[in-house]
């Protein structure tokens, strides 16, 4: 073996090492990632060639935690690992976006980065190595890559800004960003903050690029060390000069015309379709397939250059807004009537329909990963369907981009949702995407934010969100950057930077880039032009509702959080549940007990305010205690020859002696009390031992004594 290590210094003594020629030689590429305890294995394989008419990267990245890295073995019927976990499709398509700009654009190779899990620090997170783990593993392989690329967790705790914290650090994080790039740019950015202003976001960035720039500089020695710093020679794309400058001829004005006319997406795609069929028609009968498919090919690269050039040249965009207008936006609050909150959002072309369900501790989510195992009680679902872009896909469940898209949104809502008692419920949120022309995600944002508002959940602020396009020309030096992008200016653009937030900061992000070269400068431009369009969508989502309603919907279920001491948890589960399983039974609500911090949190759950209230009243005289000279309504729990004992509180029994019953002195309990009976009693006293000592008879007339006798 030839075993190669590298190393550095993360800047806090923390190192990370590298390591190649030791396990999974047959792979092009393969590397050790090692920091703590923690080992992930990166491999890369791509074929030599491409498969005939592939004008594209077939690039797949898996990331995949195995439970042995944590000593755990899998839960479920077959015990062992499945399909990846929402949290594992996360971290692969952050790997995935970091990647796949890095590649020759005309490199169309099957391609396939495998990263996994295989030991586990449980205070070190394998998520901020993945991208290292991947890029060190194409730089050790003869695989084409404009790389090396990084990739760090950059957050800030108690005001200080760490690379790659620990798991345990991260609760006290007001920033927390997912970077990746390479030694000379950005290229990724994907995370959360609370409410910060656009210069501590470039701070945060510039801070992750230094991180970057370093474990950039580790992987090309490694690559040296190797020897792999000559890379396979390839050929996928036949070209034809000539057929190139016959479309540029042909078409180019007559886009740039289509272009330049505005209207709706299907109107332009019109227009563009009967370009190429024009084209197409004009072309010998006898013209090979191959020669059709580098028509097509190049004329595509006619629609890039003609829309760009419109916009550069003229500060025209294809539905003739300017570069910092919105579009139209209308919305509505409570369409769905059985849900408990709802609300459709339309910006231009993009419709989201959006619910939101209210449900108890027993609705939480339980995930059981191998890094991560836990609840989570607020869960946001986007859906994608096909007939949302008039297109016929099939349905096959939420698929990688759905889970990220859904992810965005997430955790720009979670960022103002009330914590602890304020917020009893599990939420569910979902978002149905019914028209998608650009930035759907964001509309589920702005849907998501309405429709918590209508269910009357208390957020803390209104999140609306914005999608941000660049347009660039290297050579002129000319750039554009513009507000709420369309669908064809994300593609044809340089860069899909989104931005969540409230009036007050900025809650979430995600950029990826598709350029080189990106300043700080024009970044910062970006963010202060999203911040006024996340305003503007902010005032006007606030014309249909500016905040949450007073009360939950009639038909929304309700949640009494109660705190008890620990003591009385016990008392109110009873032996083998009988007590809690008999209180849900009769009151018709649903209860649950936990002990956290050394308190029990007991939630009540129910549809109706009379089955609350009833199940609420039966745990606060479990819980409460017995008072001396109180008078309660008790139960007669046995019959004993000396008195009866009687239930005064649930689980707290006092003597009732057999001279306390009546005024009248009994000789013996035959048929004066039987088990069952409801009486009041007084609590007359509490022995040191805790016993009770009640009494009926003072709370009875007391018999007036009988006249003497007259002389």
């Amino acid at each position: 073996m030839n075993v190669i290590k590298k190393s550095f210094d993360l800047g806090d003594g923390r190192i990370v090492e590298i390591e190649t020629g030791k396990l999974a030689k047959q792979a092009d590429g393969s590397v050790v990632v090692k920091m703590g305890d923690t080992m992930l294995l990166a491999t890369v394989v791509s074929t030599v060639g491409a498969k005939p008419g592939t004008d594209f990267l077939p690039l797949s990245v898996d990331y995949q935690e195995k439970y042995a890295a944590t000593g755990r073995i899998p839960g479920g019927f077959l015990r062992r690992e499945a399909r990846l976990s929402d949290y594992e499709v996360l971290i692969s398509r952050l790997v995935d976006r970091a990647l796949r700009p890095m590649f020759p654009s005309d490199y169309h190779s099957d391609t396939q980065v495998m990263i996994s899990l295989i030991s586990a620090d449980k205070d070190i997170m394998p998520d901020c190595l993945a991208g290292l783990a991947a890029s060190a593993a194409l730089s050790v392989s003869d695989i084409p890559f404009n790389g090396p690329i990084s990739e760090v967790r950059v957050a800030k705790i108690d005001g200080k800004l760490i690379i790659n914290p620990k798991a345990s650090e991260l609760e006290r994080a007001t920033l927390e960003f997912m970077v990746a790039g390479s030694a000379n740019d950005i290229g990724m950015v994907e995370g959360e903050c609370d409410e910060i202003q656009e210069d501590e976001m470039v701070e945060a960035l510039k801070f992750a690029h230094d991180a970057i720039k370093v474990q950039c500089a580790i992987q090309v020695e490694l690559t040296e060390a190797t020897g792999k710093t000559v890379k396979r020679e390839y050929n996928h794309e036949d070209h034809d000069a000539d057929l190139k400058a016959k479309v540029y001829a042909d078409t180019y004005d007559k886009v740039y015309a289509v272009a330049k006319a505005g209207g709706n997406k299907d109107v332009r795609k019109e227009g563009f379709t009967a370009i190429i069929n024009e084209f197409f028609e004009a072309m010998p009968e006898d013209t090979a397939d191959l020669t059709k498919a580098m028509a097509k090919h190049y004329y595509h690269d006619v629609q890039y250059d003609a829309i760009r050039n419109l916009l550069l040249d003229e500060g025209i965009r294809l539905d003739g807004r300017k570069t910092t207008e919105i579009r139209p936006i209308w919305s509505e609050v409570g369409y769905l009537p059985a849900a408990h909150g709802s609300a459709v959002f339309t910006r231009g072309e993009t419709q989201s329909l959006t619910s939101v369900t209210l449900g108890s501790k027993d609705d939480e989510q339980m995930i059981d990963g191998a890094f991560y195992n836990g609840y989570n009680k607020f869960l946001l679902h986007y859906n994608f369907p096909g007939f949302s872009t008039g297109e016929v896909r099939p349905n096959r469940g939420a698929g990688r981009r759905e889970i990220g898209h859904g992810a965005l949104a997430q955790r720009s809502l979670k960022k103002v949702l009330p914590q602890g008692e304020a917020n009893p419920y599990t939420i569910r949120i979902v978002s149905d995407i019914l028209e998608s022309n650009g930035s759907s995600s964001m509309a589920t944002v702005c849907a998501g934010t309405l429709a918590l508002m209508d269910a009357g959940i208390k957020i803390k602020s209104p999140v609306s969100g914005i999608a941000m396009g660049l347009i660039t020309d290297e050579k002129t030096g000319k750039y554009a950057i513009l507000s709420d992008i369309l669908g064809d200016e994300d593609h044809l653009g340089d860069m899909d930077f989104k931005v969540t937030g409230t009036e007050n900061g900025i809650v979430a992000c995600q950029m990826d880039l598709k350029i080189n070269g990106l300043s700080y400068e024009v970044l910062t431009k970006a963010l202060l032009q999203a911040k006024e369009g996340r305003l503007h969508i902010l005032n006007e989502m606030k014309k249909t509702i500016g905040s949450p309603n007073e009360d939950y919907k009639p038909h929304a279920p309700r949640i009494v959080s109660l705190t008890i001491d620990k003591e009385f948890i016990g008392a109110i589960i009873g032996p083998g549940g009988k007590i809690i399983q008999e209180m849900q039974r009769e009151t018709g609500a649903s209860i649950s007990i936990e002990e956290v911090d050394g308190k029990g949190i007991v939630e009540v759950f129910a549809d109706n305010k009379a089955a609350i209230d009833a199940a609420v009243t039966r745990i606060r005289n479990i819980v409460a205690k017995p008072e001396i000279g109180e008078v309660y309504q008790g139960k007669v729990k046995s019959i004993m020859p000396f008195g009866a004992f009687v239930e005064v509180m649930p689980g707290k029994d006092g003597l009732l002696h057999i001279s306390e019953i009546s005024w009248e002195r009994l000789e013996t309990m035959d048929g004066v009390l039987k088990e069952g009976d409801k009486i009041e009693v007084k609590l007359l006293d509490i022995d040191k031992q805790g016993k009770m000592k009640l009494s009926r008879k003072v709370l009875l007339p007391r018999p007036e004594k009988p006249a003497a006798p007259q002389a």
